[in-house]
């Protein structure tokens, strides 16, 4: 008998996307196969991010800016590509290496037993030293797969996925939970973790490349962390099966000195104060509770959350 083949698609959330959208486009067609549903989920963008994308041939659903949910928006996404059995999920900052770069993701899934694959992001054009080392530190050249059975060696660093560009075996994640619903952040990693959950393993698809990373400010950096603060105060489940946080971290501070010992000795003193930036916007975070929200939202990455 025949084995079925599965049918992919590709979903990109968008807010103004901006000057580099013509770009983007042009580096995804080659690299989506005939037959692909590509999805654009617009949250009432002001510039001609949906018009652009209508006319590349994209399905286009513009959702009023208030709607728009991290883990909710790609739930909706996941309906609405009822017919797919894969679904690439990219951001549209992560611009695709090169025409192949989505096949060796997508083969990922020729395991029947990986319900979800996350590709390799390098740093863009222009990243600092500090930036560049984020990317090495969690997108090594080496792809790997794991299961429920690494958490012991791996801790919270087992369910790591990114909204970036990740693939998610679409009735797997369905019957796991689908994605959360308001949540400030991070609901890849709830997915993953639900996945790992029921069984399922995940994939780092290091042969797939997107081009993606950030250039914080020191202000940008501590509220970011103040957001992922929040995250694991109210997703107290995940440490609480996965492990603390505060021991990868040390890990990625010791990796960063040495880095920057090598390319950028000149941004070690910057370093330390982002991490110390870093960690008193995480405890503020975990102590949301006894914040005010107008005072949350001033912390804040995500200052809609708190609408």
């Amino acid at each position: 008998m025949a084995v079925k083949a599965l049918r992919f698609g590709v979903c990109v959330p968008t807010l103004n996307a901006g000057k580099a959208w013509p770009t983007w486009l042009d580096c995804a067609e080659p690299a989506l196969a005939s037959g692909t549903r590509r999805l654009v989920i617009d949250s009432s963008s002001t510039d001609d991010t949906a018009r652009l994308a209508a006319e590349c041939g994209w399905e286009v659903l513009q959702i009023p800016r208030v709607q728009f949910d991290h883990g909710g928006t790609r739930q909706r996404a996941l309906e609405i590509l009822s017919d797919c059995d894969i679904v690439v999920f990219l951001t549209q900052d992560a611009l695709l290496s090169d025409p192949q770069a989505l096949a060796p993701l997508i083969a990922t899934f020729d395991d029947s037993q990986v319900g979800a694959a996350f590709g390799r992001q390098l740093p863009s054009p222009g990243a600092t030293p500090i930036a560049a080392h984020a990317r090495v530190f969690n997108y090594p050249a080496d792809s790997r797969v794991v299961s429920e059975a690494d958490i012991p060696t791996l801790g919270i660093k087992t369910a790591f996925l990114s909204n970036s560009f990740a693939a998610y075996r679409r009735e797997a994640l369905l019957a796991a939970g689908g994605f959360p619903e308001g949540t400030i952040l991070s609901e890849d990693m709830i997915a993953g973790a639900r996945l790992l959950q029921q069984g399922w393993k995940l994939a780092y698809c290091a042969e797939s490349c997107v081009y993606h990373s950030h250039n914080y400010s020191l202000t940008q950096e501590f509220k970011r962390y103040f957001d992922i603060g929040v995250l694991h105060h109210r997703e107290g489940w995940l440490l609480g099966w996965l492990g603390k946080a505060e021991g990868e971290g040390g890990r990625f501070v010791r990796s960063e000195i040495k880095y920057l010992l090598r390319h950028a000795p000149w941004r070690l003193p910057e370093a330390g104060l982002r991490t110390l930036l870093k960690y008193a916007g995480y405890r503020l975070g975990k102590a949301e509770r006894r914040l005010p929200v107008s005072l949350k939202r001033r912390l804040s990455m995500h200052r809609g959350f708190w609408k």
